[in-house]
């Protein structure tokens, strides 16, 4: 049984991997991501390529549906477990936990949108309309998400 960061670790991969899926982060993420797991072994890495691609074809197929979307999120997050449990020693976990989290840290700083105060930043598409007054409504599609979920701080577990 994996110590409850490292399991909130490979939450938080699950739920990365999913959030990119269908956006331009998606290239360079599953590139890395496979490149974790493959821990240079270049057929392995290339399983996991094609594990992912599996995945982003499931999530675009399914419309980005939440159920589909909390299938893969949970795929990834086993398969995640899965690795760090199969790893022979917690120093040999705690490198490929250390590189999980540098992986999501640049992921999630190279995804970065941010707004001034008072203002409004998006990853997608946004629609607002203003008719007949100053009453102005807001259409997101696609859904709205506000960044990965943060990285446990290893001393948390």
């Amino acid at each position: 049984m994996l110590a409850e960061s490292l399991a909130a670790l490979a939450a938080a991969g699950g739920a990365a991997v999913v959030q990119a899926a269908t956006t331009d982060a998606w290239t360079e993420l599953r590139d890395r991501v496979a490149r974790w797991f493959g821990r240079g072994d270049g057929e392995l890495e290339r399983v996991q390529l094609e594990r992912l691609d599996r995945s982003a074809a499931e999530l675009v197929a399914g419309a980005g549906s939440e159920q589909e979307r909390a299938l893969q999120a949970t795929v990834w997050r086993t398969r995640i477990e899965d690795l760090l449990e199969s790893l022979p020693d917690d120093a040999e976990r705690e490198r490929a936990a250390a590189g999980l989290r540098a992986l999501l840290e640049d992921t999630a700083a190279a995804g970065a949108i941010s707004a001034g105060a008072g203002g409004v930043a998006a990853g997608r598409d946004v629609s607002v309309k203003a008719e007949g007054g100053s009453i102005a409504a807001a259409v997101l599609h696609g859904g709205a998400h506000i960044g990965p979920p943060p990285v446990p701080d290893p001393a948390q577990g």
